[in-house]
């Protein structure tokens, strides 16, 4: 389907909602926002075969794919599938040795596996997993931005970060990081685009910054 305009995808973080995203706000002259969701994975699917069945959603060639955190990996893989114009990650990584330390132990121990996420139903711990903060003041806040409360999909989620393998990655993309960020933390990242006391959560409480930054980011 071919369009003027500049379509972006949004891809959620691990147990987000698109609701994340509900503070940007692009130019709609010049682009189209589509977000996108997560569904829960087929047993024994890989995060490249969940790339594929998430690329049949893509209605418009070439776009822009943005994905925070977990769903940073997540359109890394699409667009190893599909033509696109670029990939912009957000509290993110875009290699292994990105990794932070306490991940790439759980990658040669298997510890992960032994995290309680069974206790899905507990938004503050899964607040914890998902955004790195602990939101004991802010928990009606987050019960709108967590929308899987599954623990097949929580571990899947778990499983692929930390096993992903990637080494290289795509010219196209660019990588914003925040200063603050506490789950995957900036000493550990290359070549990105830092956010001065940006959290994990930026997308969500700096929203500004990036209708302000991302037209130049994604047009230049």
């Amino acid at each position: 389907m071919v369009n003027s305009k500049t379509h972006i995808y949004l891809m959620p973080g691990m147990a987000a909602s698109g609701k994340i995203f509900e503070y940007i706000s692009l130019p709609k002259d010049r682009f189209e926002l589509h977000v996108l969701e997560w569904k829960i994975p087929v047993k024994g699917q890989s995060i490249s075969q969940y790339a594929h069945q998430m690329c049949k959603l893509i209605k418009y060639e070439r776009p822009v794919l943005l994905g925070v955190s977990f769903g940073g990996l997540l359109v890394q893989e699409m667009a190893k599938i599909i033509p696109v114009l670029k990939i912009i990650i957000v509290s993110s990584i875009k290699q292994k040795s990105e990794l932070p330390n306490r991940m790439l132990f759980a990658r040669y121990t298997s510890v992960h596996r032994l995290l309680p996420t069974g206790l899905v139903n507990n938004v503050e711990l899964l607040a914890k997993y998902a955004f790195g903060e602990t939101v004991t003041k802010r928990l009606e806040l987050y019960e709108k931005y967590l929308s899987i409360r599954d623990k097949f999909y929580i571990d899947w989620c778990i499983h692929e970060m930390v096993n992903w393998r990637q080494t290289k990655y795509d010219k196209n993309l660019i990588h914003i990081q925040g200063e603050k960020d506490t789950v995957f933390p900036v000493k550990n990242i290359k070549d990105c685009i830092l956010v001065k006391n940006g959290t994990h959560t930026m997308i969500i409480h700096r929203a500004k910054w990036f209708n302000e930054h991302l037209p130049t980011i994604i047009l230049e």
